[in-house]
């Protein structure tokens, strides 16, 4: 069997007639009569659909009226998506060919097969994630962006759809008649391109982020008087850990991100010193796995949506959303991580998103081809970076503020770089001054030696920042959550005991535990975590287990019953390890 017809099999598996009767007990039958759609690109999905009788078509199609063929399948096969797992919208068009007889399980009842039949719920995860892989490849199914390539805003909108796994085509005018047609009658003003064509026929000129994802669907929220067990802000891997963690074991779990899951890890072209994988990982693969494992067991996953404010009651806790709603949950888990840190230069604001990047995706290195680049920082994310990097830009200049690589860099990457010809490595240099144009594009570096103070000027059109790390805790202000000297959040026996509202004094502070009650804190954002991705994922896991002592703490006390069982809770707090005697959180990410 050749390669090729053994990814089609893994893609489109047929079930046994014993396995579809398995499978009843999920859905309820539907029968569609020849030409009827079953799924219409834009459309919510109503869940996934396996055939018993008749055959059907499936077909890509853009808002442009374009249409391509994609697949027949017949009986025994099953028309679904990954993003069926969450009720998001069709990628695709399917109409039935002949009357077609299916089983339609809706998405709850998909993520319960998962579960309760994990050989055929193996086989189906894998074809569905193989068939988002294909979409994301052919630009299938999602909205069409017109602009430029190297046009600033049509950079950042393709970074938020691919960091988010959503599929997209790019046009540009200048070289598709269809795209220019479409700017002459919709973009008079250069202002309003990029174009972005949703695939339900919306227009949108020159969107921000939520709003194109309102415009897709991607994060609809009708919550009402729900309260879930668990709230994450943040889905990088501490908050995708927490959602796998807690949602695996029954708890109802909502998780919110600004922008794309991943975090910082997501930005690492490839890790590996990850346990289990020898032959490494992007960062996007394996937070990729994660989001859709997440999603398997029944965790919201909420971007992009953005939490501007914490508050409690007596009963609950409240996340603050920027459209004004209020999202109501028993605990909150804060897994905000760290940002990357700015350079201290006046107009570094003027190139950010035009030749200054904090991130090192394809979209990013196609505009630096055969150019030479500066990339600035010295530890295991700037030298992934550079790696990856030196397939596309002639030259690659990194600069690092300290004596040598060795002091936060691992050995493997520092012998990598090494070997690599078209990599210089600049140390105790920083930049000092960034020059552009009047349309604030970027076109020349200053950086300074700062041993002999010699200043060398170069035009570069790119600069890659990886230095350092702030934490994201700003919306934490005010909210009674005790922060450190560097802001970031002080957890269990470091958190000021007078600031922590106890159940009359019946348990010590869980070692996760912030300083308010039920409110936790995991990953890059805490005080003293180690700043490694499987340092994240690790914390995620306890925090899961401290999460059902939080919870049963509550509700023990709601009945008015606050003796607890000691030996439970000490176990959790003595989980794994001393969390509080971790290093610092000066310690740089080491991948």
């Amino acid at each position: 069997m050749s390669t090729i017809d053994e990814k089609r099999q893994q893609m489109f598996p047929k079930l046994a007639p014993g396995e579809i009767d398995r499978l009843r007990r999920f859905g309820q039958i539907r029968r569609y009569s020849a030409g009827a759609a079953l799924l219409v690109t834009g459309e919510v999905a109503p869940g996934m659909f396996v055939l018993i009788k008749g055959r059907v078509s499936v077909a890509r199609r853009d808002p442009l009226g374009h249409k391509t063929p994609i697949v027949e399948q017949g009986p025994g096969e099953f028309v679904a998506d990954v993003g069926q797992l969450s009720g998001q919208p069709a990628f695709v068009d399917v109409h039935a060919i002949d009357d077609v007889e299916t089983l339609l399980i809706p998405p709850e009842n998909l993520r319960a097969l998962m579960i309760e039949e994990p050989e055929i719920g193996e086989r189906i995860m894998h074809a569905l994630i193989l068939r988002r892989v294909a979409l994301i490849e052919a630009g299938a199914g999602g909205p069409v962006l017109i602009g430029a390539e190297n046009s600033p805003d049509v950079v950042r909108l393709q970074g938020f759809l691919a960091r988010n796994a959503y599929p997209h085509q790019l046009l540009d005018p200048a070289q598709d008649l269809d795209a220019a047609k479409l700017v002459e009658q919709y973009a008079p003003n250069p202002s309003d391109l990029p174009l972005a064509i949703c695939p339900k026929g919306t227009i949108l000129k020159n969107p921000n982020e939520t709003e194109l994802a309102r415009a897709l669907g991607m994060a609809p929220i009708d919550e009402g008087d729900r309260t879930y067990d668990v709230a994450v802000v943040g889905a990088g891997p501490a908050g995708l850990s927490i959602a796998v963690y807690a949602a695996s074991e029954g708890l109802s779990v909502i998780v919110f991100d600004t922008r794309a899951f991943g975090g910082q890890a997501g930005a690492s072209a490839r890790i590996e010193n990850y346990l289990g994988f020898p032959a490494g990982i992007s960062g996007q693969s394996l937070t990729g796995r994660a989001y859709v494992q997440a999603q398997k067991f029944g965790a919201r996953v909420m971007i992009p949506c953005e939490v501007v404010r914490l508050d409690r009651t007596e009963t609950e806790l409240g996340l603050h959303l920027t459209d004004g709603r209020r999202v109501k949950a028993a605990t909150v888990v804060v897994a905000t991580g760290a940002r990357y840190r700015r350079l201290d230069v006046p107009n570094l604001s003027d190139f950010e998103g035009r030749g200054v990047w904090y991130w090192a995706s394809p979209i990013e290195a196609r505009l630096c081809r055969d150019e030479e680049i500066v990339l600035v920082g010295g530890g295991n994310s700037a030298g992934q970076a550079a790696v990856f990097l030196r397939s596309f830009a002639k030259r690659i200049r990194m600069l690092v503020r300290g004596p040598s690589l060795a002091e936060s860099m691992s050995h493997y990457l520092i012998d990598r770089i090494k070997a690599i010809d078209n990599i210089e490595v600049l140390t105790r240099t920083e930049i000092v001054a960034l020059y552009g144009t009047r349309e604030k594009q970027l076109e020349r570096v200053r950086w300074r030696n700062n041993v002999n103070g010699e200043e060398t000027e170069k035009p570069i059109r790119h600069v890659f920042c990886f230095i350092g790390a702030e934490p994201a805790t700003g919306w934490l202000r005010d909210s009674g959550v005790a922060l450190d000297g560097k802001n970031f959040v002080l957890t269990g026996s470091d958190a000021p005991s007078g600031a922590r509202p106890s159940n009359n004094g019946s348990r010590r502070p869980l070692p996760l535990e912030t300083s308010m009650r039920g409110v936790f804190a995991s990953g890059d954002v805490r005080s003293g975590s180690v700043k490694r991705v499987g340092a994240a994922i690790g914390e995620g896991a306890v925090v899961g287990a401290e999460l059902h002592v939080a919870r049963a703490d509550g509700a023990a006390e709601s009945s008015g019953d606050v003796e607890k069982d000691s030996a439970i809770i000490e176990s959790v707090g003595a989980i794994g390890m001393r969390i509080e005697s971790a290093p610092h959180a000066g310690f740089r990410r080491r991948m």
